[in-house]
């Protein structure tokens, strides 16, 4: 694996910042030849008159400080961002949650902080991690259960991006027809049912009381609310997981984001209304991330450590 050198022709390290921007918080980490060198910064996406972007570019800011204390100088950046991403461009063509439209983050990024920096879907950036885990998984979709809902699609060990860098908005597939209104402006997707931000929402609105969707979920089974409310949230997520079933004879489905630390409390029904819908087949595989709640992190530093090698590729002054 090439290297750069130091003008004492010592190895340069890779050193990576790593950003995991989500609808409610912005986490990050320093990565050194891929080994975690700092622990986790967290911050709110959204804090009094700061905006996404601004808490974005302070985690950074203080990654980059972070690096710098320990005797490295930065050498690339690894950003997961949620909604439409083209990643070749390094642009977030679409974040609703984030009040993102055709925003340059690559460029923004790259030019802050001098080093180059490559952004990815939040979903494939996480599905990244999970490959690195488990290298011998060649099929599989990982869908992330957050503020938001999405998914990465890995078929023969590739993932798949889409025609115009959209593959993997799950959240968006029609599961309930003229069901409950989405943030895209459509009725019945799987976001408005199966998301965290849903599950509270809507256990709120029925009349419940709750701080968070780990909340209703320790609720199941003791709170009729609860009940209705987390089974409905399962059984939209199984009409997806039975649709991709169908197109794509997926080997396994790995659940992540927030509300995959339910455990068996999601897992085991979601498993049992999928092998219901599913008949006339065998299920697929259903587990929970491997990677955990720092899969986006882990994925976003080998995003980077790929772009830093790139550049080192096509720089000879690098190698």
């Amino acid at each position: 694996m090439p290297r750069g050198l130091g003008a004492a022709g010592q190895r340069t390290p890779d050193v990576v910042l790593a950003v995991d921007i989500g609808g409610t918080t912005v986490k990050g980490s320093v990565f050194v030849d891929g080994a975690e060198a700092t622990a986790e910064r967290v911050a709110p996406t959204c804090e009094g008159s700061s905006s996404s972007l601004d808490t974005v570019l302070a985690v950074l800011s203080t990654l980059d400080q972070s690096a710098r204390s320990l005797g490295h100088e930065p050498t690339a950046i690894g950003a997961a961002s949620p909604g439409f991403v083209d990643t070749r461009a390094g642009v977030v063509r679409g974040a609703v949650n984030l009040g993102w439209t055709e925003l340059p983050l690559g460029s923004i990024l790259a030019t802050r902080f001098g080093v180059p920096a490559a952004v990815d879907h939040d979903a494939r950036t996480a599905a990244r991690a999970e490959m690195a885990l488990r290298p011998d998984l060649r099929d599989f979709i990982f869908i992330p259960l957050g503020t938001g809902v999405s998914a990465a699609v890995v078929t023969a060990g590739e993932m798949v991006v889409g025609a115009h860098g959209q593959a993997g908005e799950l959240g968006h597939m029609p599961v309930v027809p003229l069901g409950r209104a989405c943030s895209c402006g459509e009725l019945g997707c799987l976001e408005a049912y199966a998301s965290a931000s849903a599950v509270l929402t809507r256990y709120l609105t029925a009349g419940g009381s709750a701080g968070s969707a780990a909340d209703v979920s320790r609720l199941v089974g003791e709170d009729r609310l609860a009940d209705q409310v987390w089974s409905e949230a399962v059984q939209a997520l199984a009409k997806a997981v039975v649709t991709l079933t169908a197109v794509l004879d997926t080997e396994e489905f790995i659940i992540g984001g927030g509300l995959a630390a339910s455990g068996p409390i999601l897992l085991d029904p979601l498993r049992r209304a999928v092998a219901e819908m599913l008949g006339w087949r065998s299920a697929p595989v259903i587990s929970a991330s491997r990677a955990g709640p720092r899969a986006g992190v882990l994925g976003a530093a080998l995003l980077g450590r790929s772009a830093h090698l790139s550049s080192a590729h096509d720089d000879p002054g690098e190698q």
